[in-house]
Protein backbone atom coordinates (compact mmCIF):
# COMPACT_ATOMS: atom_id res chain seq x y z
CA UNK A 1 0.00 0.00 0.00
CA UNK A 2 2.26 2.82 -1.25
CA UNK A 3 1.61 6.20 0.82
CA UNK A 4 0.12 9.95 -0.28
CA UNK A 5 2.69 11.27 -1.33
CA UNK A 6 0.45 14.50 1.13
CA UNK A 7 0.54 11.92 3.83
CA UNK A 8 4.46 11.75 3.57
CA UNK A 9 5.10 15.75 3.26
CA UNK A 10 2.76 15.87 6.65
CA UNK A 11 4.95 13.52 8.30
CA UNK A 12 8.56 15.45 7.14
CA UNK A 13 6.69 18.50 8.02
CA UNK A 14 5.44 17.37 11.67
CA UNK A 15 9.17 15.80 12.17
CA UNK A 16 11.05 19.00 10.96
CA UNK A 17 8.91 20.75 13.47
CA UNK A 18 9.69 18.43 16.30
CA UNK A 19 13.32 18.81 15.68
CA UNK A 20 13.00 22.66 15.95
CA UNK A 21 11.20 22.93 18.92
CA UNK A 22 13.37 20.68 20.92
CA UNK A 23 16.60 22.59 19.64
CA UNK A 24 15.00 26.11 21.29
CA UNK A 25 13.81 24.35 24.22
CA UNK A 26 17.82 22.53 25.06
CA UNK A 27 19.56 25.81 23.48
CA UNK A 28 17.08 28.73 24.71
CA UNK A 29 18.60 30.53 26.91
CA UNK A 30 15.58 32.37 28.45
CA UNK A 31 13.99 29.23 29.04
CA UNK A 32 16.92 28.01 31.37
CA UNK A 33 17.86 30.55 33.24
CA UNK A 34 14.76 30.22 35.45
CA UNK A 35 15.58 26.60 35.62
CA UNK A 36 19.09 27.67 36.65
CA UNK A 37 18.18 30.06 39.36
CA UNK A 38 15.39 27.58 40.54
CA UNK A 39 17.70 24.61 41.08
CA UNK A 40 20.51 26.93 42.59
CA UNK A 41 18.39 28.11 45.31
CA UNK A 42 17.24 24.46 45.67
CA UNK A 43 20.83 23.34 46.20
CA UNK A 44 21.83 25.85 48.73
CA UNK A 45 19.18 25.25 50.67
CA UNK A 46 19.44 22.04 50.94
CA UNK A 47 23.02 22.73 51.64
CA UNK A 48 22.86 25.08 54.31
CA UNK A 49 19.84 23.34 55.70
CA UNK A 50 22.10 19.92 56.36
CA UNK A 51 24.75 22.56 57.44
CA UNK A 52 21.95 23.81 60.16
CA UNK A 53 20.62 20.99 61.44
CA UNK A 54 24.04 19.57 62.10
CA UNK A 55 24.87 22.62 64.09
CA UNK A 56 21.70 22.62 65.81
CA UNK A 57 22.48 19.04 66.39
CA UNK A 58 25.54 19.62 68.18
CA UNK A 59 24.34 22.55 70.08
CA UNK A 60 21.88 20.36 71.89
CA UNK A 61 24.45 17.60 72.33
CA UNK A 62 27.10 20.60 74.15
CA UNK A 63 23.98 21.69 75.98
CA UNK A 64 23.12 18.25 77.31
CA UNK A 65 26.98 17.44 78.01
CA UNK A 66 27.34 20.26 79.63
CA UNK A 67 24.38 19.42 82.25
CA UNK A 68 26.33 16.26 82.71
CA UNK A 69 29.54 17.71 84.59
CA UNK A 70 30.45 16.14 87.55
CA UNK A 71 29.76 18.01 90.95
CA UNK A 72 27.92 21.25 90.29
CA UNK A 73 26.69 20.71 86.83
CA UNK A 74 23.23 20.11 87.27
CA UNK A 75 22.96 23.67 88.12
CA UNK A 76 24.90 25.56 84.79
CA UNK A 77 21.39 25.50 83.12
CA UNK A 78 20.77 28.10 85.82
CA UNK A 79 23.32 30.60 84.79
CA UNK A 80 23.73 29.15 81.01
CA UNK A 81 20.26 29.84 79.88
CA UNK A 82 19.49 33.08 81.23
CA UNK A 83 22.86 34.40 79.77
CA UNK A 84 22.38 32.93 76.28
CA UNK A 85 18.39 34.15 76.30
CA UNK A 86 19.69 37.65 77.55
CA UNK A 87 22.58 37.10 74.02
CA UNK A 88 20.15 35.89 71.81
CA UNK A 89 17.35 38.85 72.74
CA UNK A 90 19.96 41.53 72.22
CA UNK A 91 21.39 40.08 69.17
CA UNK A 92 18.04 39.76 67.54
CA UNK A 93 17.52 43.15 68.07
CA UNK A 94 20.59 44.79 67.31
CA UNK A 95 22.31 43.06 64.97
CA UNK A 96 19.21 40.91 63.14
CA UNK A 97 16.16 42.98 63.69
CA UNK A 98 12.77 41.24 62.19
CA UNK A 99 14.61 37.93 62.69
CA UNK A 100 12.20 36.94 65.85
CA UNK A 101 9.62 34.48 65.74
CA UNK A 102 9.49 30.95 64.12
CA UNK A 103 10.21 32.05 60.54
CA UNK A 104 6.33 30.44 58.99
CA UNK A 105 4.95 33.38 59.60
CA UNK A 106 7.11 35.93 58.02
CA UNK A 107 7.30 34.06 54.97
CA UNK A 108 4.04 34.04 54.55
CA UNK A 109 3.56 38.07 54.87
CA UNK A 110 6.19 38.35 52.65
CA UNK A 111 4.13 36.32 50.12
CA UNK A 112 1.63 39.09 50.18
CA UNK A 113 3.92 42.46 50.42
CA UNK A 114 3.76 43.83 47.34
CA UNK A 115 7.34 45.47 47.09
CA UNK A 116 10.90 44.41 47.46
CA UNK A 117 12.02 46.64 50.29
CA UNK A 118 9.36 45.05 52.40
CA UNK A 119 10.48 41.89 51.41
CA UNK A 120 13.80 42.54 52.45
CA UNK A 121 13.05 43.25 56.05
CA UNK A 122 11.36 39.98 55.96
CA UNK A 123 13.88 37.57 53.39
CA UNK A 124 17.18 38.05 53.60
CA UNK A 125 20.54 36.88 53.93
CA UNK A 126 21.47 39.03 56.27
CA UNK A 127 18.15 37.74 58.47
CA UNK A 128 19.12 33.71 56.82
CA UNK A 129 22.44 34.06 58.67
CA UNK A 130 21.01 35.36 61.72
CA UNK A 131 18.09 32.48 62.18
CA UNK A 132 20.82 30.08 62.10
CA UNK A 133 22.75 31.90 64.37
CA UNK A 134 20.03 32.59 66.71
CA UNK A 135 18.56 29.25 66.62
CA UNK A 136 22.13 27.52 67.37
CA UNK A 137 22.85 30.18 70.00
CA UNK A 138 18.78 29.29 71.97
CA UNK A 139 19.81 25.21 71.22
CA UNK A 140 23.45 25.42 72.88
CA UNK A 141 21.83 27.84 75.79
CA UNK A 142 18.68 25.26 76.67
CA UNK A 143 16.37 26.69 74.81
CA UNK A 144 13.02 24.33 73.89
CA UNK A 145 12.93 25.19 70.05
CA UNK A 146 12.98 23.60 67.18
CA UNK A 147 14.65 24.11 63.45
CA UNK A 148 11.86 23.63 61.19
CA UNK A 149 10.36 26.95 61.48
CA UNK A 150 13.90 28.93 61.17
CA UNK A 151 14.49 26.59 58.22
CA UNK A 152 11.45 28.06 56.15
CA UNK A 153 12.43 31.43 56.63
CA UNK A 154 15.78 30.86 55.67
CA UNK A 155 14.71 28.80 52.52
CA UNK A 156 12.08 31.41 51.98
CA UNK A 157 15.47 33.80 51.78
CA UNK A 158 17.85 32.09 50.13
CA UNK A 159 15.75 31.35 46.86
CA UNK A 160 14.63 34.99 46.98
CA UNK A 161 18.15 35.99 47.00
CA UNK A 162 19.10 33.79 44.09
CA UNK A 163 16.18 35.05 42.40
CA UNK A 164 17.39 38.82 43.06
CA UNK A 165 20.76 37.96 41.22
CA UNK A 166 19.05 35.75 38.62
CA UNK A 167 16.99 38.55 37.36
CA UNK A 168 13.85 37.10 38.12
CA UNK A 169 10.84 38.34 39.18
CA UNK A 170 8.30 35.86 40.35
CA UNK A 171 8.80 36.34 44.05
CA UNK A 172 5.90 35.13 45.48
CA UNK A 173 6.29 31.71 43.69
CA UNK A 174 9.71 31.59 44.45
CA UNK A 175 8.99 32.88 48.28
CA UNK A 176 6.79 29.90 48.15
CA UNK A 177 8.94 27.37 46.37
CA UNK A 178 11.92 28.36 49.11
CA UNK A 179 9.53 27.97 51.98
CA UNK A 180 8.44 23.92 50.75
CA UNK A 181 12.27 23.51 50.16
CA UNK A 182 13.04 24.58 53.79
CA UNK A 183 10.14 22.69 54.81
CA UNK A 184 11.15 19.08 53.13
CA UNK A 185 15.19 19.69 53.96
CA UNK A 186 14.08 20.41 57.65
CA UNK A 187 12.24 17.06 57.70
CA UNK A 188 14.73 14.98 55.76
CA UNK A 189 12.67 14.64 52.76
CA UNK A 190 14.40 15.90 49.87
CA UNK A 191 12.50 14.68 46.86
CA UNK A 192 9.65 16.55 48.69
Amino acid sequence: DPTHPIDDMHAFYRRSKLVRRSRVLWGSLGLWKPRLVFWTGALAIGLISVVFARMADRAQVAFLSMTEVQGFGFLLPLVVTPLGFALCAWLSITLFPNSQGSGIPQAIAARHLNHDEDRQRLLSLRLAFGKIVLTVVGLLSGASIGREGPTVQVGASFMLAVARFGGMAQARGLILAGSAAGIAAAFNTPLA
